[in-house]
């Protein structure tokens, strides 16, 4: 089979900021003196200089997905305002071939006393397009923002969800041969975001994209390699997209202690483990489809009944996936300032590898009259050999070939 043509190609790629104003105004004036001859010492840093990317290389084809991923300042926004033209880099060689359509920072590419209308033929004819062109497209740009009502009104009086609205159907319905998204879509409403990946999944066979976020589902969703930046650089590069998550996480995990979310001040947790499981800083590891046994020591004050305990189990994103609700609980009396132990099964654990946190809550009944709620009362990390992501890896066997 042919492969596609390479329509985005990033050789040796750096840029340098300087963390001080008046000292990059400085270096600004010295600079057009010295690039006039040619400034052999761009590749150093200077003082209170540093690298905002340094030294990134890809080939991008028609049809692929890259995904940059990074926490904030790892130089991500940075590296698609090169790609898209907005700054120019201090060493290495981008190119690429066709139309660039990016939506990069809210109203980025709008004039603000502009109309909504107005910015469409203004984008389309930097895209390149003529205005018979943009004629023929504007009412299904203008149907796809689903904003016609303000159409007319001028973008500084839109809101941040409807500049995203405008943006994307601008970006997209332009079929631009590279779309560059930065993480914009995460201000769009949820029915907006559907519709923007169905139509992502329409266009990405003849386009090029470069795209952008801190939701690791979206990642997840439409990207075909991943580059994982820090400070700058590339920590891990490739198709293995579950295994670049997995070390994006890896990068935020911390030790932080447990905390109460509520209490009456009734009863107090003293203790809460997983039974004969080896802990590691804190996290307790276990392989996918164990069964293991927690324990809760409580310290009761002022309760006579046994409350009933649960527990909500919440993912690296603090999403809740998963709810432990014991129902063989029974609501015998119990005395006043004493500690009871509390041990629970918990079966076939078919959580995906990752890494996640146990929260207990103890009330009157299952979710009603909480006495006491705790956050990250126990913190798993469940392996697995596969590259999994998604929250449930569900045990499953071929049974017959035909």
């Amino acid at each position: 089979m042919k492969e596609k043509e390479v329509l985005v190609k990033v050789e040796g790629l750096s840029k340098k900021f300087c963390k001080d104003l008046k000292t990059s105004l400085w270096y600004g004036v010295k600079d057009l003196f010295t690039n006039v001859r040619g400034n052999k010492n761009v590749r150093l840093l200077r003082d209170k200089e540093f690298w905002a990317v340094k030294d990134i290389n890809f080939e991008l084809r028609r049809g692929e997905c890259l995904g940059l991923i990074g926490h904030n300042g790892a130089g991500k926004s940075t590296l698609l305002k090169i790609l898209n033209g907005l700054i120019n880099p201090d060493a290495g060689k981008v190119t690429i071939k066709g139309r660039v359509g990016a939506l990069i920072e809210l109203g980025a590419g709008f004039n603000p006393i502009l109309s909504g209308r107005e910015n469409i033929y203004n984008n389309g004819a930097v895209l390149g397009f003529t205005k018979k062109e943009i004629d023929s497209k504007v009412e299904e740009i203008i149907d796809f923002s689903e904003i016609r009502e303000f159409i007319d009104m001028p973008v500084q009086n839109y809101s941040s969800g409807m500049k995203v609205r405008l943006g994307f159907a601008v970006a997209a319905q332009m079929e631009p041969d590279v779309l560059i998204i930065d993480e914009v879509l995460a201000v769009g409403d949820l029915g907006f975001v559907l519709k923007c990946f169905k139509t992502i999944d329409t266009i990405l066979p003849n386009t090029a994209m470069v795209f952008v976020s801190h939701s690791m589902p979206m990642i997840s969703r439409i990207c075909s390699q991943v580059i994982l930046m820090e400070h700058g650089k590339t920590q891990f590069q490739g198709k293995d997209v579950g295994k670049a998550i997995d070390l994006y996480y890896s990068l935020f995990l911390t030790n932080e202690t447990s905390n109460v979310v509520f209490t009456d001040n009734s009863i107090e947790l003293k203790e809460a483990s997983l039974e004969n499981i080896k802990c590691e800083n804190g996290i307790y590891k276990i392989n996918w489809g164990d069964s293991v046994n927690l324990k809760c020591t409580i310290k009761n004050y002022s309760l006579k009944k046994m409350p009933f305990i649960s527990f909500a189990i919440y993912d690296k994103e603090q999403r809740a996936v998963a709810e432990i609700i014991p129902i063989n609980q029974i609501p015998k009396d119990i005395i006043p300032n004493t500690e009871i132990d509390l041990h629970f099964e918990l079966k076939n654990l078919n959580l995906s590898k990752g890494v996640y946190n146990i929260t207990l809550n103890a009330s009157e009944t299952y979710a009603i009259s909480t006495y006491f709620k705790i956050h990250k009362a126990i913190t798993l990390k469940v392996e697995q050999d596969l590259q999994i992501w998604t929250p449930f890896l569900i045990d499953s066997e071929l049974k017959q070939t035909i």
